[in-house]
């Protein structure tokens, strides 16, 4: 039977990558639905906190209220930002790329804010995820001009600001983490309680986006019919990607919180960038998405300078390293 750490990692492979998928199931059918996905996770995310987390709204909160309000401003740009980029031609795999390069925008808010100084090899591994992004992002944009014979320049410009988008949000996740970090020194970790004010305290925010919500969600009504297995009914297919895509979000979240709890951070990491990689090579098989060799070549750059910056090769030889003394010690005794 398999442990808690174990079952945890399990269920972030399986319930991440889902949602992933999922996510680029509607995007196929509607680019512009990233708002209406957005606020769904927000909504079940806040009320499953209200319930359960807040007990109704009995439980006293730990952290000051007004220390939250900054935090959920950034947390609101940087999940509206990076769903809507997919609206500008952002193909899925650049998406998760980009993503996977938060490491970048880290560091340089780091020695920009907080004054931090870094080690050549992180400096180094950093240097390899820019080179990997630049390389997927300009090898995204020649699929994007081979694609399209007409207009390529109205294509490439609406890549460029999807593009622009990614990177702001990239940034402001960076800065939010930061941020994190100041609220959780002077008030201690209470991540369930995050979790819920940083969907919870945003939902009026979607009021702004209220059209286009509701645009969206008569797509997905008038959305092709699906008929489920084992049950024999038909519904909306946009209907079936969004209730699937809510539930495996929430998923992937409460396992990635189990997983943080349990697991060191060598563990963690290893898993997400499992994840992240799966993801990646699930939607390019699958999705037939257009992928060249030198895609691969800057994908494999952006993963490696995430083991490297993660000191995953050096943490993995420690592990394996009193292993074998004691063997040996056995071994002479």
């Amino acid at each position: 039977m398999l442990k808690k750490p174990e079952l945890a990692g399990l269920i972030v492979l399986v319930g991440c990558c889902s949602n992933v998928v999922f996510l680029e199931l509607l995007v196929t059918e509607a680019p512009g639905i990233g708002n209406l996905v957005t606020f769904l996770q927000f909504l079940v995310i806040a009320s499953e906190g209200f319930f359960v987390t807040m007990d109704f709204g009995r439980a006293k909160p730990k952290v000051p209220f007004n220390a939250w309000i900054k935090l959920v401003v950034m947390y609101f740009l940087v999940s509206v930002t990076n769903n809507y980029a997919l609206n500008f031609h952002i193909p899925m795999p650049l998406h998760m790329i980009f993503r996977a390069g938060s490491l970048l925008a880290n560091m340089i808010m780091g020695v920009v804010i907080l004054g931090k100084r870094y080690t050549v090899e992180k400096y180094s591994s950093v240097l390899m995820i820019t080179i990997g992004i630049a390389t997927c992002t300009i090898m995204s944009a020649q699929s994007n001009k081979i694609k399209s014979s007409e207009g390529t320049e109205t294509d490439n410009f609406w890549l460029a600001v999807g593009i622009s988008l990614l990177t702001f949000a990239l940034f402001m996740s960076a800065r939010m983490g930061i941020y994190q970090e100041v609220i959780y020194s002077e008030h201690g970790k209470h991540p369930k309680e995050a979790m819920f004010f940083l969907h919870a305290l945003p939902l009026p925010g979607f009021l702004f986006l209220a059209p286009d919500i509701y645009n969206h969600l008569v797509i997905s009504f008038n959305s092709t019919p699906l008929t489920l297995p084992l049950i024999n009914i038909q519904l909306p297919c946009m209907l079936v990607y969004l209730l699937g895509n809510v539930i495996t979000q929430y998923i992937c979240i409460s396992a990635v919180f189990v997983l943080t709890t349990e697991c060191a951070s060598l563990t963690v990491t290893l898993v997400v960038t499992l994840r992240k990689f799966l993801s990646l090579l699930f939607s390019i098989w699958y999705f037939k998405n257009p992928f060249t060799l030198l895609h691969w070549c800057g994908t494999v750059l952006v993963f490696s300078g995430t083991m490297i910056f993660s000191d995953i090769p050096k943490l993995v030889l420690q592990n394996f390293a009193p292993k074998e003394k004691t063997e040996d010690t056995k071994k002479t005794e």
